[in-house]
Order: structure tokens, then sequence, then C-alpha cells
């Protein structure tokens, strides 16, 4: 099953509360939040990931 990730922006300026992104199988390995920006704001520098 490919990796499912979930993320915030903190970001004073962004409404977006949080996010899910679904890897897909051929996914290089090692690719993280700081491959993505914010799916809102368009900023990549507020991104946190959400820990169970």
């Amino acid at each position: 099953m490919p990796k499912t990730l979930e993320a915030v922006c903190t970001r004073d300026d962004c409404d977006l509360d949080m996010f899910e992104l679904h890897y897909t199988y051929d996914m290089p390995d090692g690719t993280g939040l700081e491959a993505f920006t914010c799916p809102y704001c368009g900023n990549a520098d507020g991104l946190e990931e959400l820990t169970p």
C-alpha cells in the first residue's frame, strides 16, 4: 500500500486546516513533505507533518 502523509500549513495567512498526500507506487524513495507546497496558499515554508 502506498504511503499516506497528513500535513498542515502553519502560516498565519493560510486558512487551510489539513490535507493528505497519497503517494503512488512509483514515487522516488525519500520523497517527503519538502517536495510539496500548500495546495491553498502555494507556500512550502509553513508545511508540517502531522504525526499520529
